[in-house]
């Protein structure tokens, strides 16, 4: 097979060019071929290089530099004449061929120079042990001596190596497997899963952030639910996301039963995928129901109830993020909001739309509104159509809501119009419990539409409530600073006109 009609990246003809006249051999593989063959989008480009890969990539940039008038800023790595560089949106890594052999007992492999079989043979699957010549008359040419090609035309992932010394090696590359299935929505090959089975708790021997890494992919995944059950059913999910074990499973009691918890929580990550989700977002589906066996109860006549998880699964935000070295910043901030907020829309939809709950929504989500409804809308599963109907039609009642009270009362990351620095000085008090107090009392006032988002309305109502609370009444001069009256300007006064002389 020639793909050199797919060979539409402008890099691959400058390669051509330099690598003919250097007379070095030089291959494209690994996933952007597996992803060239099903014309799915990459944005990486590997190339193995028989030789000296620094080398030649200093020579394509110099000719990118030649032909563009800018030359690639290259990043070059000593080892195996490795290098990489960015041209028109993609990254560009040229490597030299090589071969890995593994002691018994150690997982550092003994690298060594190797020819282009060698270096496919090391590789992870047959989807990703194929290669494309980018040489003279070979140009476009695919070299695929584990059938690739067939697994991908059968949908399969499969180790072209014996998969448990494969597993054994490198344990990451059973979390790969999955994670390739899952955003590709491929099948397993059958002996390389049951391998995976075999020789799952193999992963204790894998540091948080390369499982963390793998995990981020296979959420970012189409459909990431299909990774989530691959992993529990090939008994990696236990081994280092035990929290969401224990979401499974169906408890019945009194001819009362609540829902899978488990299954419920993949649904509503497939739906926020579905929505075009990000990644935090996606882990914010993931987390929201992630307290609901800390918190589950049988209560008659009510039934099951989860009273309080919302608050409780973002408490447990910090450490799972701290647990899979994920940052523990805004990101994981937005999270936590995300997990604590995610039933009051919900909540919204179920009652009468007031105003005032609006507000608050508003107020709590602040730019995370939008964001917050998606997971919430989400968040509706039922097999009881007629149900998801009604919630689905409410919502669109909230979302009106939403963009009414937003526009007419600016309550999307409120502050009080009136600060706590204005109610020490106008009563000269410093810091203290009635502070407090007042800013408290005017927030609501705002919230709940007592008095409107305004400066002035809001410092009457300060002027009120700290005479209620016993403040010394201040100098009358002090007033807000808007209120203070400039005095009118006074014309000029006109000279009388001259009387004319008889």
């Amino acid at each position: 097979m020639n793909l050199k009609d797919k060979l539409l990246h402008p890099v691959f003809a400058l390669i051509r060019d330099v690598a003919d006249r250097e007379r070095i051999p030089v291959y494209v593989v690994g996933g952007y071929v597996r992803d060239l063959l099903i014309d799915r989008p990459s944005t990486d480009i590997d190339c193995t290089v028989a030789g000296d890969g620094i080398r030649l990539s200093r020579e394509v940039c110099q000719e990118i530099g030649r032909r563009e008038g800018s030359v690639p800023n290259l990043q070059e790595f000593k080892q195996f004449g490795t290098c990489k560089f960015q041209y028109e949106d993609t990254e560009i890594e040229f490597v030299g061929m090589r071969k890995e052999t593994y002691t018994p007992g150690s997982r550092k492999p003994h690298v060594e120079a190797g020819t282009l079989e060698d270096d496919l043979m090391r590789r992870d699957f047959s989807i990703n042990a194929m290669a494309v010549s980018l040489n003279g008359s070979r140009y476009g040419e695919l070299i695929d001596p584990f059938n690739g090609l067939e697994d991908l035309d059968k949908q399969t992932v499969r180790s072209h190596r014996d998969p448990d010394q494969s597993f054994i090696e490198d344990p990451l590359r059973m979390f790969r497997a999955i994670r390739f299935a899952s955003q590709l929505y491929f099948d397993i090959d059958p002996d390389t899963f049951d391998a995976i089975m075999r020789n799952a708790a193999e992963i204790k021997n894998l540091s948080a952030e390369r499982i963390t890494e793998e995990l981020d992919k296979l959420i970012l995944s189409p459909k990431p639910s299909y990774g989530f059950k691959l992993l529990d059913a090939a008994g990696l999910l236990n081994l280092f996301f035990p929290e969401m074990i224990a979401l499974k499973g169906v408890e019945t009691k009194n001819g009362k039963a609540h829902k899978d918890n488990f299954e419920h929580t993949l649904e509503v990550l497939d739906h926020v995928a579905y929505a075009g989700g990000g990644l935090w977002l996606r882990w914010a589906a993931l987390l929201h129901d992630i307290a609901k066996p800390k918190t589950k109860r049988f209560e008659e006549p009510k039934g099951w109830t989860f009273h309080a998880h919302e608050y409780i699964g973002a408490k447990m935000v910090p450490g799972i993020f701290k647990r899979f070295k994920m940052p523990m910043d805004e990101n994981m901030r937005f999270v936590q909001k995300m997990v604590e907020l995610h039933l009051r829309p919900i909540i919204l939809a179920e009652d009468v739309v007031t105003d005032s709950a609006v507000r608050r929504l508003l107020f709590e989500a602040g730019d995370d509104i939008d964001s917050l409804m998606t997971l919430a809308r989400a968040d509706i599963t039922s097999k009881n159509r007629e149900k998801v109907a009604r919630y689905r039609n409410n919502f669109v009642i909230v979302e009106r809501k939403l963009k009414e009270i937003e526009e007419k009362d600016r309550i999307r990351n409120f502050q009080p119009p009136v600060s706590g620095q204005d109610i020490m000085d106008y009563f000269a008090i410093p810091p203290c419990r009635e502070v407090g107090l007042i800013k408290d009392q005017l927030k609501d006032a705002v919230l709940d539409g007592v008095i409107a988002n305004d400066r002035q309305e809001a410092w009457e109502m300060m002027l009120r409530l700290g005479a209620e609370l016993g403040l010394n009444a201040p100098d009358p001069k002090r007033v807000a600073p808007e209120q203070k009256k400039k005095a009118p300007e006074q014309k000029p006064e006109e000279p009388e006109p001259k009387k004319k002389e008889a």
